[in-house]
């Protein structure tokens, strides 16, 4: 029996053993090797914070509504936590010919020792020709969410740009915008080592929002006029005020983050005096602004290109690593309790 990570109760990882079904003729059976979990989004899940623990979004709607009795949300016991892994094909139906056996493979998927994909008419069963780049795999998710967000604030060289949050979409998010030509990129995070890493990777300065008044740094920074461009991923009221406060005279927010209710925001301040735009940036919400010529596949696409050309490198921000054996208590003290001992958290088997 082969075992999978999962969601025992909220707040809780354990292992449940499975056992694999026979593959279709269209199918690969991979054997994983290395897989990482979604620490944003898929937390508040784990932690029943989360709209959809009672409600669902209605897409004819356009509107969260409750729940029916039968709709379940997330099943403890059976949710298999993580959603990127890395695996080596074991199997292969007879009607797969993209891929040969010990070809490597990334896709989405939950932390386990297996997994079976569709591997005929799928974009999303990505080959991976160089094993070392397994790093930046793993993070062909938060990638596009961090291209999505550059994309819809309408970062151009030159903009003066800053990024708050330095999870993984906050640092692939800054790389991307100092590779566009945005001078100054300025980051901005309470912990010195995602700070580090973000500037390691590009980034002109970084700061720390217990310390300083970043508002008021973002303007000294750039001779009083503020930043062009705003990517906020943190999904904190206080950044999103320090924001308002330091963007330029009609400057845009990409708003990246999924947010939590928020308390004590004050509209009528900078963002009232300096025509602050503020725009929602969801990669996987379609059609996407830039609907036809842009959608989510070709958001895919050019996501994993970056990830596998050099373009992007996602070396610092997979830490810390830990066994297979061990990732039901290191998923609770790096994703869950401590989340800021970590910044993506990668599994190998």
């Amino acid at each position: 029996m082969s075992k999978m990570l999962v969601a025992t109760e909220p707040r809780v990882a354990g292992f449940k053993e499975y056992e694999d079904r026979p593959i279709a003729a269209d199918e690969v059976r991979c054997k994983v090797l290395f897989a990482a979990p979604k620490h944003g989004t898929e937390l508040t899940d784990f932690r029943q914070m989360s709209v959809h623990v009672k409600e669902k979004y209605d897409d004819e709607w356009q509107l969260f509504l409750p729940r029916k009795e039968e709709e379940k949300g997330v099943v403890f016991g059976e949710w298999n936590l993580g959603n990127q892994w890395v695996g080596e094909v074991i199997e292969k139906g007879d009607l797969v010919t993209e891929f040969d056996l010990g070809d490597y493979i990334c896709s989405y998927g939950g932390i386990r020792e297996t997994h079976i994909i569709k591997a005929v008419g799928n974009y999303r069963c990505r080959k991976l020709n160089d094993l070392s780049l397994w790093k930046n795999a793993v993070c062909y998710d938060p990638a596009q969410f961090a291209l999505g967000g550059v994309r819809d604030g309408h970062v151009r060289p030159g903009d003066a740009v800053a990024i708050y949050g330095m999870g993984a979409i906050g640092q692939i998010a800054a790389q991307i915008c100092k590779k566009l030509g945005a001078s100054p990129v300025i980051v901005i995070d309470p912990l010195e080592h995602r700070r580090e890493i973000a500037v390691k990777n590009g980034a002109d300065y970084g700061l720390d929002p217990g310390i300083v008044d970043v508002g008021f740094k973002l303007k000294e920074l750039t001779d009083k006029r503020g930043v062009d461009v705003i990517i906020e991923t943190s999904g904190h009221v206080t950044a999103l005020q320090s924001g308002l406060r330091g963007l330029a005279y009609g400057g845009t927010i990409s708003f990246v983050a999924f947010a939590k209710p928020f308390p004590m925001l004050e509209l009528g301040r900078e963002a009232h005096f300096n025509n602050a735009k503020i725009v929602f940036s969801r990669a996987c919400s379609e059609p996407l602004p830039d609907y036809p010529r842009w959608n989510r596949h070709r958001i895919e696409d050019v996501c994993w290109d970056m990830l596998t050309n050099g373009y992007l490198n996602c070396e610092d921000i997979i830490f810390p690593v830990v066994d297979f054996e061990e990732s039901d208590k290191a998923y609770m003290k790096y994703v869950d309790q401590e989340p800021q001992s970590s910044i993506k958290m990668g599994v190998k088997f």
